[in-house]
């Protein structure tokens, strides 16, 4: 009876994360069909898939609404041209689906998304990560993209962030300005963005230095998520920081930003976009996110249909 108990304790925690898994590979196969019967050959950017983007952002989108009560705010902060969304990476990025799910429904527009290097090595979903635009994190695929006018986000946390921060919502972003570099570089505003209630949705193990070690030796994502709860979800998009003309991409050392957390002095160059990009992100976390987060309070609010 207890090995029984223990099976389906660990049967409940896991099967959601599995099923996920299940959708993204299913979403793949649907794209193979549709390639084939429809003969479709042009670029998977191209318009041409938007009916194929459609009925994927739509079959998310009903998952987002059913199992999160998900809420987008903010939509009419983003810029009608090219930009970098710079967000928050829980432990599994289940509100950025909902998100571009949502954008594409409300705008029919394909955010790209920056991933990590090992996401375009897991097998059988080429297709799927061509479609939806996502992208390797290189300097020039990125300018490239903003070049042509689209939205680019990405997570300096990135797996780090999702593996080892917690429900007290840490920024892990290390010493990573590039996503700064490349805004200052394209000309394009940066803009914030966080969801409520992501890592009580998701989480993963306390960090363990065996689990630490690990991921820093392979970089890869060896810490099993578990969860799955349908907690609310609300994405919130925080107000542009505009390109400032006069700022410009000094290489600054390690000193210069201790000097600008203690003596507050306004420096030059990515860093200053940086450290923007990051007070704005742990603002957005501060006024919308109970700390620490809390999965009752974030099932609980599934019924509270004031909060906005």
């Amino acid at each position: 009876v207890i090995i029984s108990l223990t099976l389906c304790a660990l049967l409940f925690f896991f099967i959601v994360p599995l099923t996920m898994l299940f959708l993204i590979y299913l979403s793949n196969i649907l794209l193979l069909i549709y390639r084939r019967n429809y003969v479709v050959k042009a670029d998977p950017w191209s318009d041409v898939w938007d009916s194929a983007r459609r009925a994927m952002a739509g079959f998310w989108d009903i998952h987002a609404r059913v199992w999160h009560g998900y809420e987008l705010h903010g939509v009419e902060n983003l810029p009608e041209g090219p930009g970098i969304l710079v967000y928050y990476h829980g432990a599994i990025p289940i509100d950025y689906f909902c998100f571009i799910a949502k954008l594409f429904l409300w705008k029919k527009r394909l955010c790209l998304s920056v991933a990590d290097h090992f996401v375009f090595y897991l097998p059988g979903i080429k297709l799927l990560l061509e479609v939806i635009g996502i992208i390797p994190g290189t300097r020039e695929r990125c300018l490239n993209a903003l070049k042509n006018g689209y939205l680019v986000s990405v997570s300096p946390g990135g797996v780090r962030e999702a593996l080892f921060s917690d429900e007290s919502y840490q920024l892990l972003w290390g010493n990573r300005k590039g996503f700064a570099q490349v805004a200052l570089d394209a000309k394009v505003p940066i803009i914030p963005m966080y969801t409520q209630n992501v890592r009580e949705g998701y989480r993963t193990f306390k960090e363990r230095k065996f689990f630490r070690q690990l991921y820093e030796s392979t970089r890869l994502p060896l810490v099993p998520p578990y969860g799955g709860l349908p907690v609310k979800l609300r994405t919130y998009i925080g107000e542009p920081i505009p390109y400032d003309p006069n700022i410009t991409a000094e290489e600054l050392v390690e000193k210069v930003m201790v000097i600008l957390f203690l003596h507050n002095q306004i420096c030059k160059g990515n860093l200053l976009f940086s450290f923007q990009t990051k007070t704005a992100i742990q603002a957005l976390i501060s006024k919308h996110q109970t700390i620490p987060g809390s999965i009752w309070k974030a099932l609980l609010e599934r019924f509270d249909k004031h909060r906005k």
